[in-house]
């Protein structure tokens, strides 16, 4: 992966190689919206600051999932992937593992469905009360992640989508996050359609990026987890979302020949004999 300036200050062009092939094809990520300085220096700092008290007051929760994983089923207790940061950096993400180990050697790389056979009883409590996204906070730690910002995608799937959606890139313009304004908002990637919903989100949260957005996401994450009702919270905090950002931020889709990252519902029991 290489990443340089353009004569344009306001692009950043991203090599990354595709498929395995041989030569590097350059997508240039136009960064036409540039949030106000200051406040991405004070975001920078608070992440850092607000990620490490996260960090030591979940020590405890983490020590507790640590313990189930490793209690019923293989593998390591932390799960590292690479994803794609800001300009497309490429960074190792962190998470506690909650699928079967090495299950890609059957799937191959896929998004995670609904019901999906490579999930551990214990991961799908871990995925349900986010718990299993408490090690990203070490991502914020060292500035590769932000605690807002779009959801960090793996190069595998963002050299595919970006085939249906030619901007696909423009949302590299920001560190990405653990939460934020399509996270909160919508289920995960099933589809074209869902990836079309969250482009827009994450479209209009790069270019609205602000202290009083990040404060609302913020806000809305919290409430989210006590599990109360989506309207009334989004209502109360005005969180923007829904046909008003779909209709101003819609991302161009392209017909495509390239497959997409979909589950490919390989029975469960294929996952536990995998070796490793």
């Amino acid at each position: 992966m290489e990443i340089s300036k353009g004569a344009d200050a306001s692009k950043v062009f991203v090599a990354s190689e595709r498929n395995g092939v041989n030569g590097y094809h350059r997508h240039a990520v136009e960064l036409r919206h540039q949030p106000v300085g200051w406040y991405i220096r004070c975001k920078y700092v608070a992440d850092r600051v607000l990620a490490g008290i996260l960090l030591v007051l979940s020590l405890p929760i983490l020590a507790v999932a640590a313990l189930l994983i490793k209690l019923t089923s293989c593998g390591p207790i932390i799960y590292r992937q690479k994803r794609l940061g800001k300009a497309g950096a490429p960074f190792t993400i962190y998470k506690l593992r909650t699928m079967y180990h090495n299950c890609e050697v059957i799937s191959g790389p896929c998004w995670a469905t609904k019901n999906d056979p490579r999930i551990t009883p214990v991961g799908r409590i871990l995925r349900r009360l986010h718990i299993d996204e408490l090690p990203q906070l070490w991502n914020v730690l060292r500035g590769e992640m932000s605690l807002v910002g779009p959801r960090p995608e793996r190069p595998e799937f963002i050299e595919r989508l970006q085939d249906y959606f030619p901007d696909y890139r423009h949302r590299l313009s920001v560190r990405p996050g653990m939460t934020g304004l399509a996270q909160v908002q919508l289920p995960p990637d099933s589809d074209l359609d869902s990836v079309r919903l969250k482009l827009a989100h994450d479209f209009y949260y790069v270019e609205r990026l602000g202290p009083w957005l990040d404060i609302r996401i913020l806000l809305a994450t919290g409430l989210y987890l006590l599990c109360l009702p989506t309207a009334w919270w989004r209502r109360w905090l005005r969180l923007p979302g829904g046909p008003e950002v779909v209709r101003r931020y819609e991302p161009k889709m392209v017909p495509s020949s390239r497959p997409l990252p979909w589950t490919n519902g390989v029975h469960a029991t294929a996952y536990r004999r995998v070796p490793g």
